[in-house]
């Protein structure tokens, strides 16, 4: 390692840090979001509604994973920034070799014990007659060797902390190009269905981790496995800190598997089939937060570990503002464009294609609140207040947003459901301006308060 490196963040203004990481991040996930869209159209065009209703019933996998994966990189990722801003260089050697041999044990713990009672987990989450052998075929591969995309997705946050955001970027694109290239000859060339598309999402992870390998070649790499003693205080802070990452991408799995229920209840396959298409178009945007808030949390980790308490918050200011923004755009081109965001996923019945189409138009007000939501997640997580990151993750996600599923519909069929996620972000943004408020009137007490 280079002693006399010195991190990209130093000398630099907050604004042109953030759009050094925001680009790239933003950039990168969208790319990704592409290639899932691209995923659902041909899935949809070669395969039929059914198919992609059970991919959509098996996905839950495939998130349980990528939480695994983000629970603990983000709480690793972000203690190493920590460390990095307090100039303690061999903590972070130390946090991030922990952190690679961690996330290697659980998900190969989990996806084999999983797969012992597959059939039944299928089930569990929603699939029917129709929809179990395409969940079945998908599953099979996902448990066996989703430990590929958890190492690779772990390892691309910690090159983006090492102040390398292009280089996950790099890694990204190359996930998402061979994904639809490995899809394509799957499905269309080799005609394996379902278990083709499983194997492209492999495939191409093994291809972006060897990308990011080249960042270990770098003068700037400062990610070094090194010799370390187990100890149980960094590691209950790494799981802490990461735990909201973890229960933000366990909740699409929650989201997922309560609203394809929901849906099978109300509406049979058919609707499975219309929430299946909004969730590929929901997946994208999800993505777009996910990669503006992964902008923000290397900037207020390092900044935070090194006091600039000033810069945290100019960087929190740029970053609503951006998600603001972002949210009222989505909002306005969806409303508009909702029957031919619907139409590129297949020609399916009228049944389909209208209950998406409705559903979306409810769904997108969603994204005036979610994008803010995101942003303050990652603060909180970012500079050690998990209680709140926990909070804004497991209500938006789960408390609230399973209380309103499982009420609403009763009122409104199908409405309820779709409105369900709407209304769950927009308490808990109205949650989150309420908890300022009590930490401005806390402060302002204190601060009359004679000094003892």
């Amino acid at each position: 390692m280079n002693t006399n490196w010195t991190h990209p963040l130093e000398g630099q203004s907050v604004g042109k840090a953030f759009i050094s990481y925001l680009v790239p991040s933003v950039l990168g996930m969208l790319v990704v979001a592409f290639n899932f869209i691209i995923d659902g159209i041909m899935v949809g065009h070669k395969l039929g509604s059914t198919a992609m209703a059970g991919i959509g019933i098996a996905s839950p996998v495939y998130t349980l994973f990528v939480a695994m994966s983000l629970w603990i990189g983000m709480g690793g990722a972000t203690l190493y920034s920590n460390a990095m801003g307090r100039k303690d260089i061999t903590s972070a050697k130390q946090i991030f070799t922990k952190s690679i041999m961690l996330i290697m044990l659980v998900t190969l713990a989990i996806g084999y014990t999983a797969f012992t009672f597959k059939d039944k987990l299928v089930y569990s989450l929603g699939a029917n007659a129709e929809t179990f052998p395409f969940a079945s075929d998908y599953m099979n591969i996902m448990l066996l060797f989703g430990f590929v995309f958890t190492i690779e997705n772990a390892l691309s946050v910690f090159v983006r902390n090492d102040g390398n955001p292009n280089t996950s970027m790099y890694a990204q694109i190359t996930f998402a190009v061979a994904n639809i290239i490995i899809n394509y000859v799957t499905l269309y060339v080799l005609e394996w269905g379902v278990r083709g598309v499983a194997l492209g999402t492999i495939l191409s992870a093994s291809l972006a981790l060897l990308v990011l390998f080249t960042h270990f070649f770098k003068k700037t790499n400062n990610l070094t496995l090194t010799r370390f003693k187990w100890n149980n205080k960094l590691l209950a802070s790494l799981l802490l800190i990461g735990f909201p990452s973890f229960l933000a991408e366990l909740g699409m799995s929650v989201f997922s598997v309560s609203h394809n229920i929901s849906m099978d209840r109300i509406a049979g396959t058919d609707g499975v089939a219309s929430f299946t298409v909004l969730n590929y178009i929901h997946g994208v945007v999800l993505l777009a937060f996910l990669g503006l808030a992964s902008a923000a949390q290397p900037l207020i980790s390092y900044y935070h570990g090194a006091s600039q308490v000033k810069r945290v918050q100019q960087t929190i200011r740029l970053a609503t503002k951006t998600a603001l923004t972002c949210g009222l755009l989505l909002l306005v081109v969806v409303q508009i464009g909702a029957p031919y965001f619907v139409q590129i996923f297949g020609n399916f019945s009228s049944g389909v294609t209208d209950n998406a189409v409705y559903g979306l138009r409810i769904f997108t007000f969603a994204y005036v609140f979610m994008g803010v939501n995101f942003v303050m997640s990652t603060y909180f997580q970012s500079v050690g207040n998990a209680k709140m990151a926990i909070w804004i993750t497991a209500a938006r996600e789960m408390i609230i947003m399973i209380a309103l599923i499982a009420v609403l519909p009763s009122f409104f069929g199908v409405t309820g459901v779709w409105l369900a996620i709407p209304l769950s972000e927009m308490l808990v943004l109205a949650t989150i301006a309420v908890y300022y408020r009590k930490r401005s009137l806390t402060d302002r007490i204190n601060a009359l308060r004679p000094d003892e």
